[in-house]
């Protein structure tokens, strides 16, 4: 492999958080972990599979696009698409066997009438807006939604979800009140005889501290690949971070006092140095933000990254790491070191870790081994 950059992602720590997270649900409540935007970087059809192997029971994507990728990658369990998505994507959906988030009638009628026409029933999941503001249909009006969606032929509700914005917060009451609308309008519709199967409600946060909110089924997104949501959740399931990026020295150089470093010449070497270059850069997704203030590990030893970050490439100080040499391998992300967990890098740059994973660029391989 001629590039000396890439992710390593340990498909153990993603089943084993899986696995964590059905001790914490119990065994009836279902486990529908979020694979999208490319498994958050960590590749979404291995990711899958491990969470498939930990005992998850479905996977959530974000598009047509994202399930039949894993669709023809043999991955047969049911997959939820959770955004709204065109109309014309109505007969792909049903074809694939994939399940629809709804929460406009025009695509229903679109998802029935292409279930009529393949001679197949649809699985569709409501979405309701209890807080999160951003798609699904207002708690108040979800009865007469459900009652038009269960008249349609070929459409099955096997579904009814919401959202929450700020589970992974201290001030527990916005989310208290999104768990009571929630569960009132299951009971309003269980009472009008509309039967809905999966009622979920869980993210990461709500999985974390909220286990009023478990439901029947809960959809953790970035607790699978090891990070916890906010540093104000509870940590109450140990999980463990699954990727580390690393690149390797592609040229090393001894530099004098007062030589410049990188575009801008931001950094002034203080001292006599040994500059190494890496073969990484913003182009690769590593943050531009991180110029003069990042960090690596080269040889056990921690180094400074200096000067600013180029789009393919960018330097690290190596003054202080004995018998260092080009082709030495360098951790960037995780490697089990703290100040280089991708919660603390996305700290860094002003921003949170589900961001730092879905940058990491396809130009960078993922690496995949079990434990």
């Amino acid at each position: 492999m001629s590039n000396l950059t890439y992710a390593e992602v340990d498909l153990s720590a993603i089943r084993n958080n899986v696995k964590a997270i059905r001790k914490r649900v119990g065994e009836p409540v279902k486990i529908m972990p979020a694979v999208k935007a490319n498994g958050y970087g960590h590749g979404a059809i291995q990711v899958s599979r491990a969470c498939l192997d930990g005992g998850a029971d479905a996977l959530c994507v974000s598009s047509l696009e994202e399930g039949v990728e894993l669709r023809d990658a043999g991955v047969d369990v049911p997959i939820l698409t959770l955004g709204c998505l065109p109309v014309n994507a109505a007969q792909a959906m049903v074809d694939y066997g994939i399940t629809s988030t709804v929460c406009e009638i025009d695509y229903a009628n679109a998802l029935s009438d292409a279930a009529v026409r393949l001679g197949k029933t649809t699985l569709v999941h409501i979405k309701i807006d209890t807080g999160m503001g951003r798609i699904g249909i207002r708690p108040n009006d979800t009865l007469d939604f459900a009652r038009t969606l269960a008249a349609l032929p070929n459409v099955l509700i096997e579904g009814m979800f919401t959202h929450f914005p700020c589970s992974d917060e201290s001030d527990r009451s916005f989310t208290l009140g999104q768990i009571e609308a929630f569960r009132d309008t299951a009971i309003r519709l269980k009472r009008a005889g509309i039967e809905v199967p999966l009622l979920h409600t869980s993210n990461s946060g709500g999985i974390l501290a909220f286990p009023e909110a478990d439901f029947n089924a809960v959809r953790p997104g970035i607790m699978i690949y090891g990070y916890y949501p906010s540093d104000e959740v509870a940590r109450s399931i140990p999980i463990r971070e699954a990727m580390t990026l690393k690149t390797h020295i592609t040229f090393l150089k001894n530099a004098e006092r007062g030589t410049s470093i990188s575009y801008g010449r931001t950094h002034v070497l203080k001292r006599k140095s040994r500059v190494a270059t890496l073969p990484i850069g913003y182009g690769d997704g590593y943050p531009r933000l991180l110029s003069n203030k990042g960090e690596a590990v080269v040889r056990g030893t921690r180094v400074p990254l200096i000067g600013r970050v180029c789009m393919d490439q960018c330097m690290i100080d190596v003054t202080d790491v004995p018998g260092v040499g080009v082709g030495d391998e360098v951790t960037l992300y995780g490697g089990g070191y703290d100040f280089l967990s991708v919660s603390h890098i996305a700290e860094k740059v002003g921003t949170i870790s589900y961001e730092v994973l879905c940058n990491i660029g396809q130009r960078v391989p993922r690496v995949y081994f079990n434990g």
